[in-house]
């Protein structure tokens, strides 16, 4: 790989912020048309399905990725191109080992799982035709890690467009298409284009990788291949940081899983029926949940930027800039998040209601939008531990998290005064838990914690983008409610960009680094 194609880390997370955006922005395509075609009921069949693919696929995966993209960016800055293909290698060779026995049990064991295990047994359909997918995402999040340790973003943010591309219409298509045949048929033809999806997201990354393979062999003038008597170690290397990381990713999975299971059965015993408890899961999971993850495509892009710049840091040891690359990554989730936990808590109605014409699950989404900010802070801090070395203690914050989650469902799902609600509340005290545990853990390692300044500000212009908010929505200036919700959203946010230019939360320089726009501030 040529240097050419290296991004700068606030670069590279750029990159995956404009895909990350993209793909969110066409994700509720689906989100909206779905529950349309096959009804809450249907889009609570699918989603049934993925906690335990989700499971499976940190098996196969977990923190391989993330080890790949870690220990390639340390090989390729001391140009060691003999060992980046080593590891390379190596981990796809485990991926691929770990896929065909996955995918086996899966396949085997499809009727028994979805019988004994998974709450509705109509997921049956659906769970055998996302099988497939082990293999692809394991594959492609090989090609992904490497790409990301040679800091490269582009091969991942346009493969990530692809799949979301080809899903949504493939996805719609044949759930419309399997309609006729059943709810439970409907769902799975919505996962076969999920698979559809899978498959061109990962053409994209094999092109990108053989073409720049046969760029790389043509430039003779590149640094020639390094003495490889290090290789030895790599595939201890790749355990010794992927098995704890696969960990904490296996306590999330297990945790997903288990809460799918634990909520629908506790809402059983709050005396709901198992076709209303699907449809109730499948609002949370597929309406509320993916409208609260909407910021989290720049947090991502953040964590995934933050991994291998952090590594280069720390193998350079390089304090200041692990502080720097850290307070920007935290101050960015920060100040763009907060303007999405405005709108979600004050707009939950007109939000529900125009978006998936079921206005009821309003208090779900006004419920759970305060602690947003939260998520978006949680993926820089965990992103953090796993660079520096030190996955072991963001796996222990995971799990006391989904301890106390999984206990508080129990206990608070099956009374029928809180119902649906108290799983809702189990997700936020999680979510808050884990990001205060990870928060306290980097601060006892590099001494790194954000200004406390820079909470209060935000939260007061967080304050006042919501009056702002409120005040133009009231007024009903336009006769289309819609508009009245976008022209709010847009004054009130425009009002707290400029609250935070004024604080000095946002500078001239950070709105340089804004792609298209940023040549207007240099």
């Amino acid at each position: 790989m040529t240097k050419e194609t290296k991004q700068t880390f606030i670069k590279g997370a750029m990159i995956l912020l404009a895909a990350g955006i993209i793909n969110r922005l066409l994700g509720f395509v689906p989100r909206i048309a779905l529950p349309r075609i096959i009804g809450a009921e249907g889009v609570g069949i699918y989603q049934l399905s993925y906690p335990f693919l989700t499971v499976m696929l940190t098996i196969i995966t977990g923190g391989i990725p993330l080890a790949v993209a870690k220990w390639i960016a340390e090989a390729d800055s001391e140009g060691d191109s003999a060992r980046v293909k080593y590891i390379f290698r190596t981990a796809m060779g485990l991926v691929a080992v770990l896929g065909v026995l996955m995918t086996g049990v899966m396949l085997l064991g499809a009727k028994w799982i979805t019988t004994h295990i998974l709450p509705d047994a109509r997921v049956y359909q659906t769970f055998l035709v996302m099988t497939p997918m082990l293999m692809i995402i394991g594959i492609s999040s090989v090609y992904r890690g490497y790409f990301q340790g040679k800091q490269n973003m582009i091969p991942t943010a346009v493969s990530q467009i692809v799949e979301t591309v080809l899903r949504i219409i493939a996805s719609l298509s044949f759930a419309y298409l399997f309609l006729p045949y059943g709810l439970e048929w409907a769902a799975a033809g919505a996962m076969l284009g999920a698979v559809v999806g899978e498959i061109g997201g990962f053409a994209v990354l094999l092109w990108k990788y053989y073409r720049d393979k046969y760029l790389n062999k043509k430039d003779s003038s590149l640094t020639p291949d390094q003495d490889s008597s290090k290789n030895f170690p790599v595939l201890r290397k790749l355990l010794t940081l992927s098995i704890p990381v696969t960990g904490s990713r296996m306590i999330g999975s297990f945790s997903y899983l288990l809460e799918s299971i634990l909520t629908a059965r506790s809402l059983a015993a709050a005396g709901i029926a198992t076709g209303i408890a699907t449809a109730q899961y499948g609002a949370l999971q597929g309406m509320i949940v993916p409208l609260l993850l909407l910021p989290t495509a720049l947090t991502y892009s953040l964590a995934v930027s933050l991994v291998p710049s952090l590594s280069e840091a720390a193998a350079r040891g390089d304090h200041s800039l692990i502080h720097k690359r850290l307070h920007q990554s935290m101050r960015l989730a920060l100040v763009s998040g907060a303007p999405f936990v405005v709108v979600m808590s004050l707009f939950a109605e007109p939000i529900c209601r125009l978006l998936y014409a079921h206005a009821e699950i309003a208090p779900m989404l006004q419920l759970i939008a305060p602690v947003g900010i939260f998520i978006y802070l949680q993926a820089p801090l965990q992103a953090a531990l796993q660079a520096l070395n030190k996955p072991g203690t963001a796996l222990i914050n995971t799990l006391i998290g989904a301890i106390v989650k999984l206990f508080l469902i129990v206990k608070l799902a099956s009374d029928p005064d809180f119902g649906i609600y108290g799983a809702l509340i189990a997700i936020n005290v999680n979510i808050v838990l884990v990001t205060v545990l990870h928060g306290i853990s980097v601060l006892r390692f590099i001494g790194f914690h954000m200004k406390f300044a820079d909470f209060i500000k935000v939260g007061a212009a967080m304050v006042i983008m919501g009056a702002a908010a409120q005040f133009t929505m009231n007024r009903n200036p336009l006769p289309a409610e819609w508009i009245n919700l976008i022209l709010a959203s847009a004054a009130s946010t425009l009002v707290y960009l400029m609250l935070m230019v004024v604080m000095k939360i946002i500078d001239r320089h950070d709105l340089k680094r804004i792609p298209v726009f940023g040549g207007w501030f240099k």
